[in-house]
Formats: C-alpha cells, structure tokens, sequence
C-alpha cells in the first residue's frame, strides 16, 4: 500500500504496524531481499514482489502459528 501512494517504509514503521518483533521483521525482509522480491536498501518493492503483494490484496492468509488449545479439565 504504501508503495502505491509513494510512500516508503522503514524498519521502525513496520515493527509498529505489525507488531511483531524487530529481529522478525529484519529477518524476514533479508529473506525477501535474497528471493529478489524486496530492494532493502531502497525499502521498495521489485516488479515481482509487488505483482505478488497486489494479487494477495484482500486474500486471507493462513496462521504462521497455530492457535493455542484450550485446555479442558478432566473430571
């Protein structure tokens, strides 16, 4: 999204808006910089990462971890 309106993000942006750990996030964009879907140094997308993000647009996708079990008492 923010590419689209020619904005880009940093790592402190996402960290926020994702809530998730910052060595998370960093090492997730190492991973999408090494498949040549992210240019890090640039925070921008490439032309296949961004044809990627806007066919998911509005998809839900599935849980990185699975929900924890509710625990029952045994009578």
């Amino acid at each position: 999204m923010a590419q689209r309106d020619g904005r880009s993000e940093t790592l402190d942006t996402l960290v926020e808006k994702v809530r998730v750990r910052r060595r998370d996030i960093r090492s997730t964009l190492t991973v999408l910089h090494g498949q040549g879907m992210l240019d890090v140094l640039h925070m921008r997308l490439t032309l296949s990462g961004f044809a990627i993000g806007s066919a998911l647009i509005g998809k839900t996708l599935p849980a990185l971890r699975p929900a924890p079990r509710a625990s029952t008492a045994a009578a």
